[in-house]
Order: structure tokens, then sequence, then C-alpha cells
């Protein structure tokens, strides 16, 4: 069953796009990255799948019982974003910040599920920390959290070991290779072409002849 379907997509700003067509799917269960050089628009793609920038062309289309909501991202940090100044589970619980609306609090039930979460991420202990005072590699667990409260189905990530130490970076491909066994749909943009082919099931790699297949067909340039 899949989760979204994009065909002859094509991405960019106003009437500029900055990739050619797209056609890919995503299944229930999968995990994707996307690879391409500086520029190829795998950014702007994830900012369309999210419905954050209106596609130039083409369509994309949710498989049947789900929904944009059900989607959580792990955005690009910037340098104000690693200083920010609150505790852990003040950032992990403003992934559920779409869902509340004008509610001025945290349900009991989301504040379970955020807990729920940074147990399942081995972030537990860290509860209480500031947020900026955390290791890259911690901080990044945090965002993966806040994610997951986000969308409990898929998880749209950009660019998420960039800046981290080899061990930062191993730790936190683990994790996500375990979300993906207990059955998250993982989408990954990233430049380490390497460490996601031991990851991937399928690719999609963007630029002026995009490909979409397995690691095998990657290789072979798209065959």
């Amino acid at each position: 069953m899949f989760c979204l379907r994009c065909k002859d997509l094509i991405v960019g700003y106003g009437v500029h796009p900055v990739s050619s067509a797209l056609s890919f799917e995503v299944e229930q269960g999968d995990y994707l990255c996307i690879v391409g050089e500086n520029g190829a628009g795998k950014s702007t793609l994830v900012q369309t799948l999210l419905g954050l920038l209106p596609a130039i062309s083409g369509t994309i289309e949710f498989g049947e019982g789900f929904e944009p909501s059900h989607i959580g991202y792990l955005p690009q940090q910037t340098a104000l974003q690693k200083d920010f100044p609150a505790i852990v589970t003040e950032v992990v619980l403003s992934g559920f910040q779409n869902r509340i609306g004008w509610r001025p609090f945290y349900s009991r039930r989301e504040k379970l599920v955020a807990r729920k979460n940074m147990v399942r991420l081995g972030i537990e202990s860290l509860a209480k920390k500031c947020y900026r005072q955390l290791s890259g590699g911690q901080q990044q667990r945090t965002l993966l959290c806040r994610a997951l409260c986000a969308g409990d189905r898929m998880l749209l990530l950009d660019e998420p070991t960039a800046s981290l130490d080899p061990q930062a970076t191993e730790s936190l491909y683990e994790l996500i290779r375990r979300l993906n066994r207990e059955g998250m749909t993982i989408v990954m943009v990233t430049h380490d072409l390497f460490g996601a082919r031991a990851e991937a099931k399928h690719f999609l790699r963007l630029g002026k002849t995009p490909c979409f297949g397995t690691a095998d067909q990657l290789l072979r340039g798209g065959e």
C-alpha cells in the first residue's frame, strides 16, 4: 500500500523550476533516500511534499487513510535553532503544536506520547536538560523525537546527519533503522551516499535525468 505517489512532479519557486519531472511512489514501511547535487531541488521537494510550497506542475497523491498530518518533519538545523533556550521536554512537546490549535496547554495524552517517544529514543534522562547544552547527536535525537510526536506514520528527514561526528551519525542511523523496522516510513534527504546505500530500500536521485529505484539501479546509473 502506498503512502504517497508523485507523477510528473516539477518543484521550484513561483514559475522557476529547480527539478525535472519526478515520478515515484513511497510505500508504507519504505525507506527512501533522496540524493543529488547541491541545487538539484532536494529540500524544495521535501517542502513541496509537506505542502509548504506549491508544485509547479504534476500531482501528489496520498494513499487511502494517509494524510499530511501523519508526517513528521525533521528540517536542517540553523545556528539559531541549535541555541534554543528550552528544556528537552518542551522541544519534544512542540511537535504537537499543529494539532492543539488555540488550546493553551498540552493534553495528558500528548504528554504521555511525548514521554513514550523519549523512552523509545533513549533520551528520557535528558528530559529536564537545556536543549542548547546538548551535544549535536543529542539535539538530533530530541528533534527526531519531536518529529515522531508531529507524525506517527512517516518521517521526512532533511540531512539529519549533517555536522554530526561519525559515532553520532552511526547512532542516529541505527535509531532511524530501528524505527523503520518497527513500521515507520522513512524519507530522507542526504549527501551521505555511502551511508544511504547501507540503509535505504529505494533511492530517488535528482538532477537533469532523475532516477528512482533500488540501490543496485542507482549504482548502474538508473538502467
